[in-house]
């Protein structure tokens, strides 16, 4: 089992492996913060066909965006059909076993250069 989930998340690197109590699941964080996790359950999609939506919209936000910006706000109207699958957990209880997580507040966390300006009087 295993060695399926490695080649998985070496095949599609945006999903997530999530262990959450006793139960793994298989996903793309949604956001994470200090009190909740929120992912698409990929393994809740039934439909073959949204099943392959949902990788090849994966595939388009990993590559396309800067991969701070959440899922579905980046891709807003495309991504509305897999609304149905997104699971909230508790943080403090779910771990992220293998795979990228997003965090609204690490956008918020702006890095800032510090520069010293010295002003120099001429004297004529």
């Amino acid at each position: 089992m295993e060695e399926l989930i490695t080649k998985l998340l070496d095949k599609f690197p945006f999903l997530s492996h999530i262990k959450y109590g006793q139960n793994e699941y298989i996903g793309i964080v949604q956001n994470r913060d200090a009190h909740c996790t929120s992912f698409y359950n990929y393994e809740r999609i039934t439909e073959q066909g949204l099943k392959e939506l949902f990788l090849k919209l994966g595939d388009d936000w990993w590559w396309e965006s800067n991969r701070m910006i959440p899922i579905n706000i980046f891709l807003k109207a495309e991504w509305l059909p897999f609304r149905p699958y997104l699971t909230t957990f508790i943080s403090k209880d779910c771990e992220i076993i293998a795979g990228p997580n997003v965090s609204l507040s690490d956008l918020s966390k702006k890095r800032t250069k510090r520069r010293s300006i010295q002003l120099i009087k001429k004297v004529d």
